[in-house]
């Protein structure tokens, strides 16, 4: 069970200083593994363990000089650690240090992401729960269809926010890979078990077939699940902003003391933040294009990834996490109008019971064309006027008379009916 309330920020874990150590804990792990397996002398890994250290504003000098990033580390963990630093990175290439502590970042991102996944679901849980019953109507092309309660509308979030923690869990086993297998992967100067024993140490599995590098499609199949969470948050916000329009104001994003909408209008409540997670959403999007990309690489190995995923990786990692906390938050203080959403019903006289009428009128016997023809009439009669009123129209209707009683009509037009199978739906979310 991950404990989401001592977990690290989604940033730390994309800090130079993190990103070196997870670099030292690659090379402490396969000088363990060389020792266990007698390559190295076990005295030269205790020394290394108590020794090796590394400054970051050194590394940085260094590698000014010396242009290459994993020299300017070696260089620089070898002055700490003294002679026994000869032992460490036998036999590796850079990439084998690299794609392997890059392994234990993304691991370490998805149980950030998986801690507020569950915060942002049990948010949406209470709210599910607080408005179980209350009700509104459903729309389908931005139009009244039926009505639904915004119970409802909040379990398929959840239901969708758990699809996507269900996703992440599995994607970790895609990512946890590493590969300490040489340069073009052939293990010409390393034991394969120097790497088995490495990987597991660091909580990883070897990659199955690696060259010099992992295959990337791992990794464009990781910013594709981040980018797929994104989308989830983006439509949740895209929702609060449809219900927070003047017109409908079903919603509405909490509006702090103090806060101004408009520079212009005094009266504007905005729902900036839902705009903010959309824009958001589009970023991660294009960072899914880039990881596609980035699959293609020559013969054994380039570079040409590398640049790419210094910007993509923790641009994914760090704005989709802040989507999910900013959702959470979203969803925990919304403002909810159960009496807009009533009102908003009920307009054109409940037209919104149309089909209602129509299967009650079937019911009885009378021929579905005709049933349809009389229902469409009185409805696109009430549909737009001021004083449209559809349950009028419908119980003075004599063809309806005809058929129905004043008791059957009246029924038609109970909202309750379409929340009859609601908790059908409440219990397979345990809600």
């Amino acid at each position: 069970m991950i404990d989401r309330y001592t977990l690290p920020e989604m940033g730390e874990l994309w800090t130079e200083n993190y990103k070196l150590k997870t670099w030292l804990q690659v090379e402490i792990a396969v000088c363990e593994a060389q020792a266990e397996l007698g390559y190295i002398p076990q005295s030269a890994v205790e020394e290394i363990k108590a020794k090796a250290n590394f400054d970051l504003k050194r590394v940085l000098e260094i590698e000014a000089e010396v242009r290459h990033d994993m020299i300017a580390f070696l260089t620089n963990v070898n002055e700490y650690v003294g002679d026994a630093g000869r032992y460490i990175h036998l036999g590796l290439t850079s990439s084998d240090v690299l794609d392997t502590a890059l392994a234990l970042q993304l691991v370490a991102t998805l149980e950030v992401l998986l801690g507020r996944l569950e915060d942002l679901s049990q948010a949406i849980r209470y709210q599910a729960q607080q408005h179980r019953y209350t009700i509104m109507i459903g729309r389908s092309h931005g139009v009244h269809a039926e009505p639904i309660a915004f119970g409802f509308k909040l379990a398929g979030w959840l239901a969708e926010v758990l699809r996507q923690r269900d996703r992440l869990v599995s994607l970790r086993s895609d990512i946890a890979v590493g590969k300490i297998s040489g340069a073009v992967g052939t293990y010409a100067n390393i034991d394969p078990r120097v790497e088995a024993r490495a990987c597991e140490l660091l909580g990883l599995r070897p990659d199955t077939a690696s060259t010099q590098v992992i295959s990337r499609d791992r990794h464009a199949h990781y910013v594709q699940i981040f980018a797929l969470v994104a989308a989830s948050i983006e439509r949740f916000a895209v929702e609060i902003r449809n219900l927070q329009r003047t017109d409908v104001l079903e919603v509405e994003e909490f509006f702090a003391k103090g806060q101004k909408g408009s520079s212009a209008m005094p009266h504007k409540r905005n729902p900036i933040r839902s705009e903010r997670l959309t824009g958001m959403a589009r970023i991660v999007r294009s960072h899914a294009v880039a990881a596609l990309e980035n699959v293609a690489l020559w013969h054994e190995r380039d570079i040409s990834h590398s640049s790419v995923e210094r910007v993509i990786l923790p641009d994914t990692c760090i704005l989709t996490h802040f989507m999910v906390v900013e959702m959470t938050d979203l969803v925990k203080h919304l403002l909810v109008y159960p009496q807009n959403m009533e009102r908003n019903m009920n307009c054109y006289g409940g037209v919104v019971f149309s089909q209602r009428v129509l299967l009650a009128l079937v019911e009885k016997g009378m021929n579905r064309e005709e049933a349809y023809t009389v229902v469409q009439e009185q409805a696109h009669q009430a549909w737009n006027k001021p004083d449209g009123n559809f349950y009028d129209l419908i119980r003075t209707e004599p063809r309806v008379m005809q058929v129905l009683s004043p008791e059957e009509i009246k029924q038609c037009f109970d909202p309750q009916h379409h929340l009859r199978h609601l908790d059908d739906i409440y219990q397979r979310l345990n809600i």
